[in-house]
């Protein structure tokens, strides 16, 4: 990445309120660059220019870190893709403990080259599926918050986060700010799991006019049993 383009990188994540070290600029700026790199023989991302890469995937993650509500906890990104946004956040806040969770397999390769890469010891790699993930005793309501970027519909996306969160902990959803029927779909489901009503809060992507939105479910009780259920069933209930 460009001096330049890292220059951008720190005025967008001050605007954010957030302090980024020079180490942390340095290791987003590698990662960009062997993103664009590996997505020349893997499908990772859409977004091919490294400034969009840092608006849109980078600036974009760390909208999450802010309110401080995730530092010093266990986290899991459920369908982490190419590590947005959780591997974001390992780097920014390296308090924070990052499982990234996926399906495929050599998606989590590539991410595990890179966590090697950048000298993270606060990256746990997961593969699997989260609807079966969610059912396994040693991952079933272990982490502090769940968290997912542009993966699935919100009652979808809810029966396949909120299971792996303890009793007390957070799910965030990632969005676009016109989710709000998604939003009132989820509800029921999102009860029945355990969590409270949603909280909403709308941000916009420094250096654009475009607003994001951060969906945050409360979970106030353990997760019943026989959630989640088969994809079959989540995804026409």
């Amino acid at each position: 990445m460009s001096p330049e383009l890292i220059e951008t990188l720190e005025t967008g994540l001050r605007a954010l309120g957030l302090s980024p070290t020079p180490t942390a600029l340095e290791q987003l700026g590698r990662y960009c660059d062997l993103l664009l790199e590996k997505n020349q023989v893997m499908n990772l991302t859409a977004i091919t220019d490294p400034a969009q890469v840092v608006r849109r995937h980078f600036l974009d993650s760390a909208a999450l870190l802010p309110t401080r509500a995730l530092q010093g906890k266990r986290v899991v990104d459920v369908g982490t893709g190419a590590g947005f946004p959780g591997l974001v956040l390992a780097i920014l806040d390296p308090s924070i403990q990052v499982t990234l969770l996926d399906s495929l397999g050599k998606r989590l390769d590539w991410l595990q080259e890179v966590a090697r890469d950048l000298g993270l010891e606060n990256v746990t790699i997961l593969l699997g599926r989260a609807e079966e993930i969610g059912l396994e005793k040693q991952q079933r309501e272990q982490y502090d918050t769940a968290v997912s970027r542009a993966v699935a519909a919100l009652p979808v996306l809810s029966e396949l986060c909120l299971p792996l969160v303890k009793p007390g902990g957070l799910f965030l959803a990632m969005k676009s700010n016109k989710t709000d029927e998604e939003i009132e779909a989820a509800e029921p489901i999102i009860q029945k799991l355990g969590g409270e009503p949603p909280f909403v809060m709308d941000y916009r992507l420094p250096g654009s006019e475009v607003y994001q939105r951060i969906v945050t479910v409360f979970k106030g009780r353990p997760t019943p049993p026989g959630y989640p259920r088969r994809w079959s069933k989540i995804k026409n209930p």
